[in-house]
């Protein structure tokens, strides 16, 4: 597969996700949806597995690996499919945003990696103003929004833990291996929480949408979007990759504003935006200091 159409791939892949969340579980229960979605895709993973003669590696790193994978996809992917339940793919999309920075808040304490430079802490204060923006209109009209960002903070949290302690494991793992060890092992873990809370099916309302939005998130989501997105990993600049978390949250609100009527005002524009700036400086704003400096240095 060429680069550029798999770079594509997870960047529309991604960007539908936090909308396929939401019709997914408008008539089914979301431990029963994201159960489903993730059997599908493990399903289908196998067979790709077998028929591209791929075995699933199980030595002891590559099953910490998919430990500590499981740890978002299971955990941290109940948590957004509750937080569905109150907030619009948008702003979950949104706060999927800070996802990198906490990651590399993460990536100091777990891996020693370099402390945040005043560029970065910046960049961090940018984002956090964006989203306290957007959140706080959101309080005052919705009653349940306070629990929808509740879950989506501890998903996105649990998100970006996970993949400090994958990146900390030292191991050349096939990517569909990866993918598929995560979801057998996460499969579980839905079993347990449809139990626990709810223990029904109800079958009987699921609507066609739900019903297509589950498949969708099962093939494409679950398996094509992981492998697209581990193949980029591989085959670009860690740079390029980051420019998927900035175009995705854009690409989610269109697409939940256009598809789902979900509400525009100006508080989640401007929100987004610094969102996004806040993203952007994060990414690139040392660079474009050193940039600058190198610029002055030789005139």
């Amino acid at each position: 597969m060429p680069v550029s159409l798999a770079f594509l791939v997870v960047v529309l892949v991604w960007s539908t996700t936090p909308l396929g969340i939401v019709w997914s579980s408008e008539s089914i229960p979301p431990t029963v949806s994201l159960f489903l979605r993730m059997t599908i895709a493990s399903f289908f993973g196998l067979l790709l597995m077998r028929l591209l003669k791929i075995k699933l590696d199980l030595r002891p790193r590559a099953i910490q690996v998919y430990l500590y994978s499981s740890l978002s996809l299971s955990v941290g992917m109940l948590f957004c499919y509750f937080a569905a339940q109150y907030i619009s793919s948008g702003l979950m999309a949104l706060s999927f945003g800070l996802a990198p920075i906490l990651s590399g808040l993460f990536a100091q304490k777990m891996l020693a990696e370099a402390k945040f430079t005043k560029t970065k802490k910046r960049s961090l204060l940018i984002a956090l103003s964006g989203l306290g923006l957007v959140c706080s209109e959101n309080l005052m009209i919705n009653d349940g929004a306070v629990w929808g960002f509740t879950f989506i903070f501890i998903g996105v949290i649990l998100f970006s833990l996970s993949s400090v302690l994958v990146k900390g494991v030292q191991i050349d793992l096939h990517p569909l291996s990866t993918t598929v060890g995560s979801l057998t092992i996460s499969l579980p873990v839905y079993l347990l929480a449809w139990w626990v809370l709810d223990g029904q099916i109800h079958y009987e309302q699921w609507q066609p949408r739900a019903i297509g939005a589950v498949i969708y998130m099962g093939v494409f989501a679950s398996l094509l979007g992981f492998l697209a997105y581990f193949y980029i990993l591989q085959k670009l600049e860690a740079s390029t990759v980051a420019l998927v978390t900035m175009m995705t949250p854009v690409v989610s609100m269109t697409l939940g504003i256009l598809l789902n009527g979900e509400r525009f005002s100006m508080s989640l524009l401007v929100g987004g935006i610094l969102i996004m700036a806040g993203l952007g400086v994060f990414q690139f704003g040392n660079r474009w200091l050193e940039r600058r400096r190198a610029l002055k240095i030789a005139k």
